[in-house]
């Protein structure tokens, strides 16, 4: 299993690529935490401390596909650096002036939010420019999935060692500094130097004009909403069987279980329609959600939360290969940074939808939100399977003279609207 994952590593840039890229977006990974503890020690209400969470989130949301537009048009050195010190300049003046005056935190959330650099869609558009072979770099899109929850994992632990060993203040300013050095170590990299995105066709819809972009988005919005409304539901849970520890240990498992399936997934070679591959990984994710309804004790409950976090990881490499794929010409970091988006969003409706659905049916209905979640992904995937297919233009993920793997067919554009 290790084999596969050693030959990546080894390859030149890699680990630099990988291990920057996870660096970098530290700030993202702890921002909704590491914004509460500030609040709190400020004196400020949970409310407000969600609100400005939000404010980061939706600011997120919105701002990454637009910088992985201008990424696609500019390379990623002369935006993703300046993005990323925007954004901690955001973080930073909101530690130093606190929550007086209020409109000024709002706008430094908003900023921090909206200039996150899409080093994640970056370096996906990277791998194909840093590997050989095509299967390399599908190991790849698993490997970089694994890291993520191993980064989800310990970017809260970092937090709340920064505000023991200072306080909420510095966590805030030197875990977004942390992430400026983390941006600059990948884009003054050849391989980041290097990248251009292929010419792209004119259009205003960019990456969203394909329709195989459109069914995955579909798809991943409510995936990211299953998982959302576990979040809601296992609190609920938690308060009648142990407390904040018993919340701890069922996203602990939700995280592990996603690190063992998308470790296993990625250790092997696939062949097959990836397509078809996905609506199985999306069904047996749905169909992992269903016990959580059977709610056991704490330690049964655990395991039930591990089990569903099997298949999310494969799921998403899986997704990172289609979006690839379907991704029109000269838009790869576009396309990357609308799942992440899309996602994202999913997870906060999750969140939405999950909490009143507790509060009228209980903790069981609450749970049974993620497994409806995922069969309407997988039968967003079926209905959309043709759409899906790889486009007989070819989408071969290989290395061309502008390091972009994207064939994906343009219908209705012609050669004399290129950009």
């Amino acid at each position: 299993m290790a084999a596969g994952y050693l030959e990546i590593l080894r390859a030149r840039h890699a680990a630099r690529l990988l291990a920057g890229t996870l660096v970098g977006r530290l700030p993202n990974a702890t921002a909704a935490i590491a914004i509460v503890l500030f609040v709190r020690a400020e004196g400020g209400t949970y409310s407000l401390a969600g609100a400005l969470a939000a404010v980061y989130g939706v600011a997120n949301a919105v701002g990454q596909p637009l910088l992985g537009r201008l990424v696609d048009l500019r390379g990623q050195p002369l935006v993703q650096l300046p993005a990323a010190l925007v954004s901690a300049l955001g973080m930073t003046v909101f530690a130093l002036s606190g929550l007086d005056p209020l409109p000024v935190a709002y706008l430094s959330m908003a900023a921090a939010g909206l200039f996150t650099p899409p080093l994640e869609g970056g370096l996906r558009a990277l791998w194909s420019s840093v590997l050989r072979r095509e299967d390399q770099v599908h190991t790849a899109y698993a490997m970089d999935a694994v890291a993520q929850e191993i980064m989800f994992t310990v970017g809260p632990l970092l937090v709340t060692l920064c505000v023991a060993l200072w306080s909420a203040a510095v966590a805030l300013v030197v875990l977004n500094v942390i992430g400026v050095l983390g941006a600059l170590w990948v884009v003054v990299s050849p391989p980041s130097r290097a990248w251009r995105s292929a010419p792209r066709e004119a259009h205003w819809l960019g990456a969203l004009r394909s329709p195989g972009m459109l069914a995955l988005l579909g798809a991943f919005l409510f995936v990211g909403i299953a998982l959302g409304s576990i979040t809601v539901a296992a609190v609920s849970y938690a308060d009648g069987h142990g407390g904040d520890v018993v919340y701890g240990w069922l996203m602990a498992g939700v995280g592990l279980g996603a690190l063992a399936g998308g470790t296993a997934y990625g250790a092997r070679r696939w062949s097959g329609a990836a397509e078809r591959r996905l609506q199985v990984l999306v069904g047996l994710l749905a169909v992992c959600y269903v016990p959580l309804t059977l709610m056991p004790g704490p330690v049964g409950m655990t395991g039930l939360t591990t089990l569903a976090g099997v298949f999310l990881a494969p799921a998403i490499a899986c997704g990172f290969v289609l979006v690839d794929r379907h991704a029109p010409r000269g838009t790869v970091t576009e396309a990357f940074s609308w799942i992440v988006t899309t996602f994202t969003v999913g997870q906060s409706v999750g969140t939405a939808v999950a909490g009143p659905v507790v509060e009228w049916g209980g903790t069981l209905w609450g749970f049974v939100v993620p497994g409806a979640a995922g069969a309407v992904s997988l039968l967003v995937l079926v209905a959309t399977g043709r759409v899906l297919a790889v486009p007989s233009g070819g989408a071969v993920v290989a290395v061309s003279s502008e390091n972009d793997p994207n064939r994906a067919v343009e219908p209705r554009f012609r050669s004399v609207d290129r950009a």
